[in-house]
């Protein structure tokens, strides 16, 4: 997994260790940027040097099997350049993609030339992207989810998961578009307002069911179930945004 670091603990790296730990798999983790941050807001973020990451990234698949990947904030674009390179030289592994570009409280987590590199260099290799509401509309330009996701699907993504977590309504509804049927459509309870890290969490959890050999569905399935319960948990870290609590007890 190639995400930022959270001080606050509640999104990037750290959410996505805690969800990947939870559901049974061991996390091979890569901090692709630093972050100010608390439960509010992003008030600053800085790139690890890519190629420390392309090192990380050899020395990691040297030694152990990589069965999925799942990534976050990347920093810049030449993180992008590093984890394309790799995926090219790795292209059976399964890559989730969660084009993380604001934070909840507004707060920028990628420039123009970041959302470009993985518009044209990285969603192309991305088995699936999970983009929110908000992330949708801008990459795909259209305040429609399908017709955003169908944008998308041109340019060359295979599958688009549009998350619901920042709409309205009695129920958070996700939708998987892909080219190859009709839109699927899940749907759980909403519970209370926004959460912080939710995004990454359902993105991670997925990675990992891909890892354990889940088909996407059952994957997606599986990760919605574990962020359903972990938002039941949540925890009250700080003055912002409820935290998900990714250490409950898990049981596929």
């Amino acid at each position: 997994m190639l995400s930022g670091l959270d001080p606050s603990g509640g999104a990037g790296i750290q959410a996505d260790i805690q969800a990947v730990t939870a559901i049974g798999c061991h996390p091979l983790p890569v901090i692709t940027c630093l972050t100010v941050q608390d439960t509010r807001n992003v008030y600053g973020a800085e790139a690890v040097d890519a190629e420390l990451i392309r090192r990380q990234l050899a020395c990691v698949a040297a030694d152990a099997p990589i069965h999925a990947i799942k990534t976050g904030a990347l920093g810049n674009a030449a993180v992008v350049d590093v984890l394309v390179e790799f995926l090219e030289q790795h292209p059976n592994i399964p890559l989730i993609t969660d084009p993380v570009i604001k934070a909840a409280g507004g707060g920028d987590l990628a420039d123009d030339a970041l959302i470009g590199a993985m518009k044209d260099r990285l969603f192309g290799l991305a088995e699936m992207i999970t983009p929110n509401g908000i992330e949708l509309a801008l990459l795909g330009g259209s305040e429609n989810a399908a017709e955003a996701a169908n944008h998308l699907m041109a340019a060359g993504c295979r599958s688009v998961l549009a998350t619901g977590g920042h709409g309205e309504g009695p129920q958070i509804v996700n939708t998987l578009f892909n080219a190859t049927g009709d839109p699927i459509h899940w749907h759980i309870e909403r519970v209370g307002g926004e959460y912080h890290g939710t995004g990454c969490t359902l993105a991670a959890a997925i990675a990992a069911g891909r890892a354990a050999a889940l088909s996407p569905r059952a994957a997606i399935s599986q990760a919605q179930n574990f962020v359903n319960r972990a938002i039941l948990h949540a925890l009250e870290v700080g003055k912002g945004q409820p935290v998900p609590d990714r250490g409950i007890p898990w049981e596929r």
